[in-house]
């Protein structure tokens, strides 16, 4: 049931993950993004996306530090960067972002792209695999990987991804990469769900959104949640960050459901993982 902040998806190793959560991509270290870790958790998160390469995981690890929530109601996820792919690199990395965060272990550990250049990323999942059996992580997955990417791992794995953390917005709804997850018990997460405000002006949302009473950020956030998919909006304001929360009082018809599915242009506004090389 999608009907509190407390909601959670089972993945296929029974780990449960909240549908909703806290995205920090460039939210500075230091005051910032802790200041927006606290004010997540004293609002009801418990769910806290970071990465290596946002260079703020010393931060959120100050803010966990400070808050009074139990560790074991937290779910952290961070990522190796591209940098580190390659297996022993990974391990390596793996310690180093641990360190940072002060944890003693992970709740979800992320290839944060495939980069497809190096033809690492096998390597790279199969120190995924290691990680999550020696019990350093709950759950492995990967990010903006592609339906032939996934193909890839599976075929030369033992383990599933638990997560695929994707760009995901009514414009780029990935409806066959959606459906694979589905079909292989993965979990399509949605990173930039509000296309950085892109759709805010979109006059089908504003409409929606004045029908219930709500932001067309709102209605966003529950379309994603409504669609099945685990979603991560980013904000640095307080104000913003409870608006983003307040999603779990209503729900959409699946008129309206439709309406924004109909929104749909395979527009992505990031890199497409094929292409994206950056080291």
């Amino acid at each position: 049931m999608l009907n509190s902040m407390q909601s959670t998806t089972t993945l296929h190793n029974g780990v449960k993950m909240p549908w909703l959560g806290l995205g920090v991509f460039k939210v500075e270290d230091g005051a910032e993004v802790v200041n927006s870790v606290k004010t997540a958790l004293e609002v009801g998160y418990r769910s806290i996306d970071t990465a290596a390469i946002y260079g703020n995981e010393e931060g959120v690890g100050k803010a966990i530090a400070e808050s009074t929530v139990p560790r074991e109601e937290l779910f952290i996820t961070t990522k190796v960067w591209n940098s580190n792919h390659g297996f022993e690199a990974t391990l390596a990395a793996f310690d180093v972002s641990l360190e940072k965060l002060g944890l003693d272990y992970l709740d979800l550990y992320l290839i944060h792209w495939p980069l497809p250049s190096q033809g690492k990323f096998v390597e790279t999942w199969k120190a995924l695999e290691k990680l999550y059996k020696d019990g350093r992580v709950r759950a492995i997955g990967v990010s903006n990987f592609k339906v032939h990417h996934l193909e890839e791992v599976i075929a030369n794995c033992e383990i599933i991804p638990m997560v695929n953390q994707v760009e995901y917005h009514p414009r780029f709804n990935q409806r066959e990469l959606h459906d694979f997850c589905k079909r292989h018990g993965i979990q399509l997460e949605a990173w930039s769900p509000l296309m950085q405000g892109g759709l805010f002006e979109e006059p089908a949302l504003v409409e929606i959104a004045k029908k219930y009473n709500k932001s067309t950020a709102q209605i966003i956030i529950r379309w994603d949640l409504q669609t099945g998919v685990v979603t991560i909006p980013k904000s640095v304001k307080p104000h913003r960050i409870g608006e983003n929360a307040d999603v779990f009082d209503f729900e959409l018809s699946q008129e309206d459901m439709d309406i924004i599915n109909a929104l749909n242009q395979d527009q992505r506004m990031f890199a497409d993982p094929d292409d994206f090389n950056r080291v």
